[in-house]
Parts: C-alpha cells; sequence; structure tokens
C-alpha cells in the first residue's frame, strides 16, 4: 500500500496535461482579443470604403 501512494504521489503525468491544457486555453484566449480586435477595425475599414463608394 505504501508503494501504491508513493508511485501516485509522484506521477507527474497529471500535472503535465494540466499545464498543456492551461496553454493552449491561454494561446485561444489571445487567438480571439487579436481576431476580435483585427475583426473591428477591418469592419471599419470597409464601411468606410463603402461610404467612400457611395
Amino acid at each position: 500500500m505504501k508503494s501504491l501512494f508513493f508511485r501516485f504521489f509522484n506521477d507527474q503525468s497529471g500535472a503535465t496535461a494540466i499545464e498543456y491544457g492551461l496553454i493552449a486555453a491561454l494561446i485561444s484566449v489571445v487567438a480571439i482579443t487579436t481576431l476580435t480586435a483585427v475583426g473591428s477595425k477591418l469592419n471599419n475599414k470597409f464601411t468606410s470604403i463603402s461610404n467612400g463608394l457611395n
């Protein structure tokens, strides 16, 4: 029983999976924020071009 406890305590695979999950979440947040900002600027540019053509 003691060796089972120490093996469970020293297992790092769960921590690694959590770290990769956090990295993926951070990358997703940055990508969504960047694309939202670029989308807003692009929408304003197209609106400006459309108004110029009218």
